[in-house]
């Protein structure tokens, strides 16, 4: 990393320069330390959980819903779904392409470690959401500035957490999803950026307007679809090329920590690239997820922490793991001088031909299309934290997504990527910091939840008379 402080405030530098100087900064003196280091806490204090209980994640994707009579509750399912749905976007397609360019093959193995040992961060928040949600009309809401407010009674930081993930996922990543969906379809059809973000806008705006139950319902379907699709493709590609996948293997961990890398100066920007691109898109940690964590009806929190943890697992160690074998096995990264998703789009083409870039934007409009639904979700969260009114969430609802799609469509890829890290900085240190001073409940619950399963009780339930200390600052477990 070359950025200084004096980067920052340099008379001359352009806004872009200044943007990704601090970015820069705030990531490699604060907050990657405290990101791994929470990781690392909350996977020994949970005794290992994002590896442990891997089968009960899988088994409670089926868990059924416990929704009262009049009542319209998602299930695990659902909330899982429209986590993952953010979770697997941009970040999966466009960023993992950035960050082998800057990176090179060595940012990869970093960005699977981040999943590793951020799922347990992504356990924590997950558990904490469900234990301090509300009840909202016919759903239930909640996210950390929740747990802030409940858990830690700090109503100034609860506040400041809303406006920061609204602001960047509502806002700022809306606007890179919005950016790789035309500059996809520009580089396979040729269609105007600008059109297509006048028609993006008006389909998100249709979709979000029917509130959760209509983002839960669309997430369900087009997560499934996407995933497996884009999972079977990078399969068949990695067949196409079994004989050289051992040297890519090989140039990953060497990548990681090489010699060359030490020695040329460019081991950190390897480990800070892969890192930052893998908490962009698995998302463990910042305080994303929670919010619609807690929207899922379930008979015990720790349900949708293990739910989570496997969102993360499913995001980075699979369908990034995808898109990095694409490019690394075709070799256009080193020759094409492209970036972003049409470095994707280039290094498909090149291994299937040219119905490559045409499968990738079709599958870039899914993929990021659900995110910007999902985004919007984690914002509308936490406007109804900050306020009542309801013109004051359909004037979000207009910003979110309708103009700041159209924004995205014609911005620079650097700009919004960079507007993209500073706001993921703020909001991952704020999280961070309430998960630690709050964590000690989430380890409680795990415990209660190992207890019950060692019972032989197939379904463990949980009452709020099991943390006595807080019981009245929670409200949705009597």
């Amino acid at each position: 990393m070359t950025s200084s402080w004096t980067d920052i405030f340099a008379a001359d530098g352009t806004l872009n320069q200044n943007i990704l100087a601090v970015s820069d900064v705030i990531w490699t003196y604060c907050l990657v330390a405290l990101l791994i280091g929470c990781g690392v806490f909350f996977t020994w204090k949970t005794r290992f959980v994002q590896f442990r209980m891997i089968r009960e994640m899988v088994r409670l994707l089926t868990d059924s819903t416990f929704t009262k009579k009049g009542e319209k509750h998602i299930s695990s399912f659902q909330a899982f779904a429209v986590s993952v749905a953010t979770r697997v976007g941009t970040g999966n397609l466009a960023g993992v392409a950035t960050a082998i360019t800057i990176g090179g093959p060595g940012s990869v193995f970093w960005m699977w470690l981040i999943a590793l040992i951020g799922s347990s961060s992504a356990f924590v928040e997950s558990t904490l959401a469900q234990l301090f949600k509300q009840k909202h009309k016919d759903s239930f809401v909640g996210g950390p500035a929740y747990y802030i407010l409940k858990g830690m009674r700090l109503k100034w930081m609860a506040a400041l957490f809303a406006v920061l993930i609204t602001i960047t996922f509502g806002l700022s990543y809306n606007s890179i999803q919005s950016n790789t969906i035309c500059s996809a379809m520009e580089q396979a059809f040729g269609i105007s950026p600008l059109w297509m973000g006048v028609v993006t806008a008006f389909l998100s705006l249709l979709v979000v307007f029917g509130g959760i139950q209509r983002i839960a319902k669309v997430s369900s379907i087009l997560v499934p679809i996407m995933a497996v699709g884009y999972f079977l493709l990078a399969i068949t590609v990695v067949i196409m090329n079994i004989g050289i996948l051992p040297d890519i293997l090989l140039q990953i961990i060497k990548g990681a920590f090489g010699i060359e890398q030490f020695a040329g100066g460019t081991l950190g920007a390897t480990m800070m690239t892969g890192i930052k691109r893998g908490l962009f898109s698995n998302e463990a940690g910042e305080g994303s997820a929670p919010n619609v964590a807690a929207t899922a009806d379930v008979s015990h929190p720790v349900k949708q922490g293990l739910i989570q943890a496997l969102g993360v697992f499913t995001d980075t160690l699979l369908v990034c793991s995808c898109t990095a074998f694409i490019i690394l096995l075709s070799g256009t990264y080193q020759t094409s001088g492209l970036n972003g998703i049409a470095l994707t789009q280039d290094s498909l083409q090149d291994e299937i031909g040219s119905v490559g870039p045409i499968f990738v934007a079709i599958a870039v409009c899914l993929f990021a299309f659900s995110s910007i639904i999902g985004n919007y979700y984690y914002g509308e969260a936490n406007i109804r934290f900050l306020t009542p009114k309801k013109s004051a969430l359909n004037i979000y609802r207009v910003f979110s997504a309708g103009i700041v799609v159209l924004f995205g469509a014609i911005a620079s890829l650097d700009i919004v990527w960079n507007i993209g890290d500073v706001c993921m900085a703020c909001l991952a240190a704020c999280n961070l910091i309430a998960i630690i001073c709050l964590g000690k409940y989430a380890f409680r619950l795990l415990d209660d939840y190992r207890a019950q399963k060692k019972q032989g009780i197939k379904e463990p339930t949980f009452t709020k008379d099991k943390l006595l200390e807080i019981a009245d600052r929670i409200e949705c477990w009597e």
